[in-house]
């Protein structure tokens, strides 16, 4: 029998309906997906499917990880934020809708549930099995929103739907999602203590039906031996320690030794067995170095395009066979050798470093300023605006390239500022600073920027090895 919810409404209401979820605080940006979890970025989809500009979601993803949004509060249909925008120094009522179930979908939704143990066990632990998705939708209730399901609202003089701050304020949705999947129910309608109620009720009537006494013979009950184990013995023994943890080998593995076949490149197959072995031993080197995080909690890296994955390649494989073969195929090839050292020296984030020129924000300014002399009062006031879309690497200013062309910022004696560089001019030496918050060391090599060593968190440790070379 299901609980009387005329009765309880005002209870579950007062208690169970409306959450509020503290502010996150700003965090750096992981690699892989944005959610942890497969319903957090099917909620993602959902939103960026719907979306006809990417520009509002690429900033939005900025304001998330920046902490730009306010506490969150979501009731049954509704999940609502202030949302700070920096650029315009002020902050906007965000809410983004989401239809609510009806009572027909959630006693079929609830029938589901009850059907299942593992269903309610998984829920209670947070998790949500795609079995469980796939059952609802069986049953003609759909849990996860859709393309044009999430409705945003914002008050900001936007016209884009959704608005950078209804993204930034869906993204951080994702992040309750995957804490807790009871989130989405409530937005669906309905708060955890009541579908926990009314799941009690219908298990406790499924077991009643189905309780059958069985027949007890009184004339053996008595004189019965008990089998098995005590279970006090049975708890009693000692559990053997954990094996410790394996660590990554010191050593790469031995080559794969590939036979000859038709069809079958030999060499080129061994080459590729190495590139996996070397990629699957950064990823477990992230984990057990802990910066990304937990190990439950790190992802896979996003895939790299052609072009990174080349840049790779000609990093990671010092074949001369391998690398004429990629300078070659890629239309970029004599941009090759410059890539490779700078994926060398940071990855993918080295390689971003070296091509894209972005306005940093003001505290980073503030640092570099100690390192390379008397920075101007406005150290943005370049040729674009410290709030302007990041660009592909153009023609520095401080390049014997690029002097005629664009005027940058006057730093101090001998130094010049643009964008997200830093020039010591007539030393041939400059300092970037890479959106992973790191410096980037640069030497002057025939009228071009080469990098010139590995990235350093402090722009005065990063300038000291670069003179001291």
């Amino acid at each position: 029998m299901r609980p009387d919810r005329t009765s309880r409404d005002d209870e579950w209401d007062d208690r169970d309906r409306v959450r509020g979820f503290a502010a996150f605080p700003a965090s750096r940006r992981r690699p892989g997906r944005f959610a942890r979890t497969w319903w957090g970025n099917a909620w993602i989809t959902a939103m960026e499917d719907t979306a006809l500009d990417q520009r509002p979601l690429k900033q939005g993803r900025k304001n998330a990880h920046s902490g730009q949004v306010g506490p969150i509060t979501v009731s049954p249909g509704r999940i609502a934020a202030t949302v700070h925008d920096h650029e315009e120094d002020t902050s906007y009522r965000t809410a983004v809708f989401l239809d609510e179930l009806s009572d027909v979908e959630w006693e079929r939704f609830l029938d589901r549930v009850a059907a299942r143990a593992g269903h309610l066990a998984a829920l209670l632990d947070r998790d949500m099995p795609h079995d469980l998705v796939a059952a609802a939708e069986d049953a003609g209730v759909r849990l996860l929103p859709g393309i044009a399901d999430l409705e945003p609202e914002c008050d900001c003089p936007d016209w884009e739907l959704p608005c950078r701050h209804a993204a930034a304020l869906c993204y951080q949705a994702s992040w309750l999602l995957d804490a807790d999947p009871f989130v989405l129910l409530l937005m669906r309608g309905r708060g955890e203590r009541e579908l926990l109620d009314e799941l009690q009720h219908r298990n406790a009537a499924r077991g009643e039906a189905q309780l059958v006494p069985a027949p007890v013979d009184l004339a053996t009950a008595e004189t019965a031996v008990p089998q098995g184990t005590p279970a006090g013995e049975a708890y009693a023994r000692p559990v053997p320690p954990l094996p410790e943890p394996l660590t990554t080998p010191l050593t790469p593995a031995t080559p794969l030794a590939v036979p000859s076949a038709q069809g079958v490149d030999p060499a080129g197959l061994a080459v590729l067995v190495v590139d996996a072995a070397l990629r699957a031993r950064e990823i477990l080197s992230t984990v057990e170095s802990g910066d990304a995080g937990p190990p439950e909690l790190v992802d896979l890296p996003e895939p790299l395009d052609l072009w990174q994955d080349t840049v790779r390649w000609a990093a990671t494989h010092r074949d001369p066979h391998v690398l004429a073969r990629l300078r070659e195929a890629s239309e970029r090839g004599a941009e090759l050798p410059r890539a490779a050292r700078a994926w060398e020296y940071g990855g993918r984030a080295g390689l971003d470093t070296l091509e894209v020129v972005w306005s940093p924000p003001k505290e980073a300014v503030a640092r570099v300023r100690a390192a390379v002399g008397r920075l101007a009062e406005d150290p943005e006031d370049s040729t674009d605006s410290p709030d302007s879309t990041d660009s592909a690497d153009g023609a520095d200013p401080a390049s014997s390239a690029g002097k005629a062309g664009v005027a940058g910022t006057e730093a101090g004696a001998g130094v010049r500022a643009w964008r997200n560089r830093w020039t010591l001019t007539g030393r041939g030496l400059q300092l970037r600073y890479g959106r992973d918050g790191r410096w980037y060391p640069y030497r002057e090599e025939s009228g071009d920027w080469w990098p010139a060593g590995p990235p350093k968190r402090d722009p005065a440790t990063a300038l000291a090895d670069l003179d001291a070379e």
